[in-house]
């Protein structure tokens, strides 16, 4: 008899998870000597690019009156409030001038900050570090070190292509994560004549195991019910083609094929921005078909399909969480989702008790389902 499961239900602020590295916005839409909005973890952040061209992330409020710095000013180094005129250095946030200031007033500007953000680019996207909640009431001051650099996609040469995708989903991060991992959706929800129907299901099996913050499907021969794995074999013998599936905390996807010398690799996140909405972002990298005429915008012609029938079943699925429902998740094509759940609830519980997390999975497990 297969394990039901109810996924349980937590708490408005457990719901988002920081002291983690987010996507903010593709690199390419964030130009310089003007200042763009953006949201994480419903932290309103203006976010920009100085004259040199580094990008930068500050809360989007002035710490005088929460008047929103995005309706100020920017020379390429300053952000001017649109309100008093206070001043603050892009990067760290620290104010710069008050100009209602008289000369015999002692204020000690410099100790003033606007609420700043590590802040770094990589594969095409800006990401933005939010750190751990300051206590009620504080202000903000000099930012702290950042623990980790952000994510980057694997690569396997130096020569490669890189595009990105990117969608917004009505749902709640959990669903949203839930839902990017989930393996028998896939005939139902992406049916497409070059892709695969639902009279291509048959039972799969896959290995997975525990690695930090979240767990692995082994190296796998992909599924032959795909396209993708039939073009592949243009490349090499079916033994020698591979696939790859992490999922990390808080949000993180990885995907990696190999086929011989040839790769392609993909970092997909799941962003939340409020409660009910997040963000999924689609980043791939890969040396395959770089003969193909027009072969990015093909590939990226096919990903935007999928993106596009996730982002409608979410919009669909959305309708009916409205009227809070009881879920159950089964075993074991659910049991992704079931570990995403515990490994949330264990990240939680270290970072209130203090000690070493402890991880859900205990070694290897074998799973199956038809999809």
């Amino acid at each position: 008899m297969p394990e039901l499961y109810l996924p349980p239900r937590q708490a408005p602020d457990s719901l988002m998870l920081t002291g983690f590295w987010y996507r903010a916005l593709p690199g390419d839409r964030v130009h310089r000597n003007r200042l763009h909005q953006a949201t994480l973890l419903e932290i309103p952040l203006v976010i920009g690019r100085d004259r040199a061209g580094h990008a930068f992330a500050l809360r989007d409020s002035c710490p005088h009156r929460g008047m929103p710095l995005h309706c100020g000013h920017f020379d390429g180094e300053n952000i001017e409030c649109s309100y008093h005129g206070w001043q603050f250095d892009a990067h760290d946030g620290q104010c710069e001038l008050i100009p209602s200031l008289t000369s015999d007033q002692d204020l000690k500007v410099e100790r003033i900050y606007a609420g700043s953000y590590p802040c770094e680019e990589l594969d095409g996207f800006i990401w933005v570090y939010i750190p751990d909640p300051r206590p009620p009431g504080a202000g903000f001051g000099k930012r702290e070190a950042v623990p980790d650099a952000a994510p980057q996609i694997e690569k396997f040469s130096d020569q490669y292509k890189l595009a990105y995708l990117t969608a917004d989903m009505p749902v709640s991060i959990d669903h949203g994560i839930i839902g990017l991992m989930d393996p028998a959706h896939g005939p139902f929800v992406h049916q497409a004549w070059w892709w695969r129907s639902r009279h291509s299901i048959h039972e799969k099996k896959k290995n997975f195991e525990p690695i930090p913050n979240g767990f692995r499907m082994s190296a796998h021969t992909p599924s032959s019910n795909s396209a993708p794995y039939k073009l592949l074999r243009l490349y090499a013998d079916t033994d020698s083609i591979t696939t790859t599936i992490d999922f990390v905390l808080p949000n993180l996807r990885r995907e990696v094929i190999r086929a011989g010398k040839y790769w392609f690799s993909s970092l997909t996140t799941v962003t939340p921005i409020t409660r009910n909405q997040c963000r999924i972002d689609v980043v791939a990298a890969w040396n395959i078909f770089r003969w193909l005429p027009f072969g990015a915008e093909l590939l990226k012609f096919v990903f935007s399909k999928f993106v596009e029938q996730d982002r409608r079943t979410m919009e669909l699925q959305a309708e009916g969480l409205k009227h809070n429902p009881h879920l159950m998740l089964i075993d074991d094509a659910d049991r992704p989702a079931k570990w995403y759940f515990q490994l949330k609830a264990a990240h939680l519980e270290a970072k209130r008790t203090g000690e070493e997390m402890s991880h859900p999975m205990s070694g290897p497990v074998t799973l199956k389902w038809r999809s």
